[in-house]
């Protein structure tokens, strides 16, 4: 293992100069954070770009008490410092890990509990990729919606992230998989990933589809990030007992909605959030993954897709990437 170079005072960053579109990022100097109690600090070589990034810059997601302002919430790198009773990390292990802000940048801290060893025979930037929607998709459709093997799962955005990785998921732990996109070449990457049907909502009724496969029966269990008019489908599409979970709201967070089918198929639907939650929430899923998905991991039974890397200092070209919609799978800063 490597011997780290001492860290600088200072270090290049990303900053929100102020709420608006991508061009609103700009590269600054920043003095580089020291870890607190149980803290590591890491020297970033790769950060993964995602939606709540974007909501950020945009100023409807601002970071929660505490968190660095810098936008970015998964990184992996080398640690290069600890903070007092941080001992899980030596200095020079390499590591990703969940960060509630402060990615964009060349260091950042976490809490020693929030991070995870990069995967053996991963790039950093790959494990980069990792954090964010892994401890999102196991949280949301293994936890709270409680997909086991020989249910199906629907999953919205098939081609975002969160869709790859929920499709690899799902199918690695036995589970079959639909999943929706906004172009028949999506749908066809949906299906090189492991879905079972891929649906084009530019063009099919997700529910009619839905129904359609299922035999009338519809889907176990829904992780939905769109919102809007889909809550009323996602009903219609959920099995008896079925469980919708709610991530994000893409078409809007408001909808007219006929509860009658929540009633009838005696429906849960829930939802949450990942930034905000404590520390040690998020350590729960920290371990939960290395425990049942780090080895698949490492075995090359899963990879995250990575569409595109930019140099930390084009973040903003990054973030009109991923607003375009056009990429499949994770977009990473290199710093």
């Amino acid at each position: 293992m490597s011997t780290p170079d001492v860290p600088p005072k200072t270090m290049n960053a990303v900053e929100i100069t102020t709420p608006g579109g991508p061009d609103v990022l700009k590269l600054t100097q920043r003095p580089v954070p020291t870890p607190g109690a149980g803290e590591i600090l890491v020297r970033v070589t790769a950060a993964g770009v995602n939606r709540p990034d974007v909501l950020q810059r945009a100023g409807g997601y601002p970071p929660p008490p505490g968190a660095s302002d810098l936008p970015g919430l998964e990184i992996a790198g080398e640690v290069v410092a600890a903070g007092d009773g941080a001992s899980r990390f030596p200095v020079g292990a390499r590591v990703c890990a969940l960060v509630a802000g402060g990615g964009y940048a060349e260091y950042a801290v976490v809490h020693e509990s929030n991070a995870l060893p990069v995967p053996a025979g991963f790039s950093d930037i790959e494990a980069a990729a990792l954090p964010e929607t892994f401890f999102t998709v196991w949280t949301n459709v293994f936890e709270r919606g409680g997909l086991v093997a020989g249910e199906t799962l629907l999953v919205h955005g098939g081609t975002s992230g969160i869709g790859t990785t929920a499709i690899m998921l799902a199918k690695a732990f036995g589970a079959k998989v639909f999943a929706t996109a906004g172009t028949d070449e999506k749908c066809a990457e949906c299906l090189r990933l492991g879905a079972d049907l891929a649906i084009n909502y530019r063009t099919q009724d997700f529910a009619k589809e839905v129904k359609s496969a299922t035999g009338g029966g519809g889907v176990e269990v829904i992780l939905d990030m769109v919102g809007g008019d889909y809550i009323q489908k996602n009903y219609e599409a959920a099995a008896m007992d079925g469980r919708i979970v709610q991530i994000a709201f893409l078409n809007g967070p408001k909808a007219t909605v006929d509860f009658t089918r929540l009633m009838m198929k005696r429906l849960t639907h829930t939802g949450s959030t990942l930034r905000a939650r404590p520390v040690a929430a998020k350590a729960s899923i920290a371990r939960a993954l290395e425990e049942k998905v780090w080895p698949l991991l490492a075995a090359k039974t899963i990879r995250p897709v990575i569409h595109a890397r930019f140099p930390l200092a084009e973040a903003a070209a990054a973030h009109a990437l991923m607003e375009s919609s056009a990429h499949v799978g994770k977009i990473v800063l290199v710093p």
